[in-house]
């Protein structure tokens, strides 16, 4: 560690005589700051390092981002408020007002962080809420998203450091908080050469014996493999070169993590992975991505079931793409990706982004066109992590805007209508900005809004109208037994639908009483204009309520009127249908029938049926019928769930039903579905596969859904049994997926 801190020492020394005159004297001063502030015996917050050998090592990682001087100066400084009392007026006057003011954000950053808590909750999917709802909360505090890099780097030194300490139920914890919370922030932001050190070296300190495991499995270190694919490249490079193909081409070596991340994925052990090491090709149009597929297997055996073609099926999120997996020098797997560039850019920074896609995020369009821009940004000066080279903190950062421009671009407001607020126990809530500590209350539990008589805040009591701020957080003093104040609303003092919605509905519970006792008054006045006297819970169940007073009350907001009362009371006493027998249905049936469709009716033609248009029966379905009130005899399939609704009300209305044994002439029609994967021609191939088994199409109703379409046909047949060869030949239809007759 000694030699370390030195070498971090001399690496700050030189790194400094690098930068601009004016960059050289913030960061001098900076670490003066530190060396007189800093007692030899302070320590970082969670791992316990020396707090300056801490700093060192992380402002080198921050210089390596390349993210301008002053943020290696505000990395310096991070501790800075807890030794020196009047730290913003002294900052401000030895580095600069800018670097106060992040200093100020990284302060607070790094004490919500120790406060916040994710694992003291109750489920998996409570926790994971609360960790996605902290990492937002980290974007949404920072008006400088420097501040975030920053803090990803004094994590990143946290676990480098943690393997120095014995505590191992410690160890885990911060392990865990860094794999839910700052690893996905940082492959959020695609900062990948933090992302991968926070991701293995979490995984170490978690699960430490599945590590070694596969960390010994691997039969090369990360450098060696990183050499090999550099070496895998430049055999791409030139063959390519040589077909005149304008290309970009990169590679990476799967990091420890990721590793074990696809083997619990797809369920396989280390020995059916293939794609630890993987490259990626970037091509112009989309044929150079097939000419270049055909290169890259003609110098390498591909892998039996490894191809994916993305481009002709893209995925469900519109990620497009060639993956392949070759057999590579010395006989080792790797994973080839081809794209052109306008794909690479949707599948980085559209809905298809690599982020989305490995946290299932899901967010507002504001908030990812943001993060899209923030990451192009840092793009330019982040080491991507298909790079199989390593930064080189020793050489000056290469000025591709000036200072001025990179500072104001990396300002940044994530939520402009969002705050993130704690509990005192460390949970973090969402409300819309504005919010109050009422909307506090409420988004807790109703029954503390409704008892919240004051707050603390910061721990100092506010008034209820105070408005919350990102980071804060709030206590509620709250009232044994308490009601809302109307003039909560009246004042404005809550912004959350959820407390304006309570605190109404307590107001409408105030009045409930008279409007009862009004709507009462005027149903007694209605009733006694009716003669003869209806019974008034028959009418009241009639109107559709089951309790006299919620009769009384919808009268007394004005939900029914006096006629609508007045047509239920005459409906009831209108005397009851007189029921139809089934000899009627017989009688009636001999004379008008005139439906010839085959069917007996306990054993009996000529009478009046009609087939049901729920189950649509057809010869060799068994059947039922069923007595209906106009039409005779509806025809059902003995299992269509209608008619089995049907039979379990009236059961007595249930005959038994056979087809005929002649059928001559006579059509049916039934209704097929057919779900695939939508692409263009689809319906007209699927109407050609019908039109070759002479089938008459009477209705099409299709649905296209996330790329996938639903089809359904209505058709005519003499006979069930001619369905299955139609079936079958459906659902070889290219994109087809499934074909059932409804």
């Amino acid at each position: 560690m000694t030699t370390e801190l030195s070498n971090n020492k001399q690496w700050l020394e030189n790194y400094i005589t690098q930068q601009e005159p004016q960059d050289q004297t913030i960061l001098r001063n900076a670490l003066a700051l530190a060396k007189q502030h800093y007692p030899p015996e302070a320590k970082g917050r969670k791992s316990g390092e020396p707090l300056l050998s801490r700093l060192l090592a992380a402002a080198k990682m921050v210089a390596e981002m390349d993210i301008l001087p002053e943020s290696v100066a505000v990395t310096l400084l991070t501790d800075i408020s807890d030794y020196l009392d009047d730290w913003q007026k002294i900052v401000t006057e030895q580095c600069g007002a800018k670097v106060c003011t992040m200093v100020a954000g990284l302060d607070e950053v790094e004490k919500i962080t120790d406060f916040a808590k994710v694992d003291n909750l109750t489920t998996p999917e409570e926790r994971a809420v609360q960790a996605e709802t902290m990492r937002n909360m980290l974007l949404a505090m920072a008006s400088d998203i420097r501040v975030v890099l920053i803090k990803l780097a004094l994590r990143t030194r946290t676990m480098q450091y943690l393997g120095n300490i014995d505590d191992n139920a410690h160890k885990r914890a911060v392990a865990k908080e860094t794999l839910d919370i700052f690893a996905p922030l940082a492959n959020r932001l695609g900062v990948w050469q933090v992302k991968w050190q926070l991701e293995d070296l979490g995984f170490r300190h978690q699960q430490p014996d599945e590590y070694r495991r596969i960390a010994n499995l691997l039969d090369e270190k990360r450098e060696e493999r990183e050499a090999y694919i550099e070496h895998f490249l430049q055999i791409l490079r030139t063959e390519l070169d040589q077909i005149g193909i304008e290309y970009d081409v990169a590679g990476r070596a799967k990091h420890i993590y990721s590793i074990y991340k696809k083997m619990v994925k797809k369920k396989l052990d280390f020995d059916g992975l293939y794609d630890i090491r993987a490259v990626r090709i970037l091509v112009k149009t989309v044929p150079e991505c097939y000419t270049t597929l055909g290169i890259v297997h003609s110098l390498f055996q591909p892998i039996p079931g490894e191809f994916d073609d993305y481009i002709a099926n893209p995925k469900g999120n519109g990620y497009k793409s060639l993956h392949t997996v070759i057999v590579g020098p010395e006989d080792k797997g790797i994973e080839v990706q081809i794209r052109t560039k306008d794909m690479h850019a949707f599948n980085e920074y559209g809905v298809a982004a690599h982020w989305r896609y490995k946290e299932g995020g899901k967010s507002n369009e504001e908030y990812e066109k943001t993060i899209a821009s923030l990451r192009k940004l840092l793009d330019k000066y982040e080491e991507s992590e298909d790079s199989t080279q390593s930064p080189n903190p020793d050489t000056p950062p290469t000025k591709k805007n000036s200072p001025q421009d990179l500072a104001a671009a990396f300002k940044t407001e994530l939520f402009n209508d969002t705050i993130y607020v704690l509990t005192p126990h460390g949970k973090v809530l969402t409300l819309p900005k504005g919010s109050t500590p009422i909307d506090f209350a409420y988004a807790l539990h109703t029954n503390l809004g409704d008892r919240c008589r004051g707050a603390k805040v910061d721990g100092q009591i506010v008034p209820l109208s105070t408005h919350l701020e990102n980071g804060q957080r709030v206590e509620i003093i709250a009232a044994k037994e308490g009601v809302p104040s109307v003039n909560w609303l009246h004042e404005g003092w809550v912004k959350s639908s959820k407390a304006i919605n309570k605190i109404r509905a307590y107001i409408r519970q105030q009045n409930a009483e008279t409007l009862r006792e009004e709507g009462k008054n005027q149903f007694d006045k209605i009733i006694s204009k009716i003669n003869p006297k209806p019974n008034q819970q028959q009418l009241c169940e009639k109107l559709g309520f089951k309790l006299l007073d919620d009769l009384y009350m919808a009268i007394g907001h004005g939900e029914l009127t006096t006629r609508a009362i007045k047509k239920a009371a005459g409906a009831l006493l209108m005397p009851p249908p007189t029921p139809i027998s089934e000899t009627s249905i017989v009688k009636k049936s001999k004379i008008q029938s005139s439906n010839q469709n085959g069917v007996l009716v306990d054993g009996e033609s000529g009478l009046l049926t009609h087939l049901a248009k729920c189950c649509k029966p057809a010869p060799p379905d068994l059947i039922v019928g069923f007595v209906t009130r106009d039409k005779g005899v509806s025809i059902h399939r003995q299992s269509c769930s209608d008619f089995e609704h049907l039979a379990a009300q009236s059961p007595e209305k249930v005959l038994p039903a056979s087809w005929a044994i002649e059928q001559a002439n006579q059509i049916f029609a039934i209704d097929i579905e057919i779900r695939a994967q939508d692409r263009n021609g689809l319906l007209r191939d699927v109407s050609d596969t019908l039109a070759r088994h002479k089938l008459n199409v009477t209705a099409v109703q299709t649905i296209t859904r996330d790329l996938e379409a639903s089809m359904r046909f209505t058709l005519e047949v003499k006979q069930v049994q001619e369905l299955p060869r139609v079936l079958a030949s459906l659902a070889e239809v290219k994109g087809v997926n499934s074909v059932t007759r409804l």
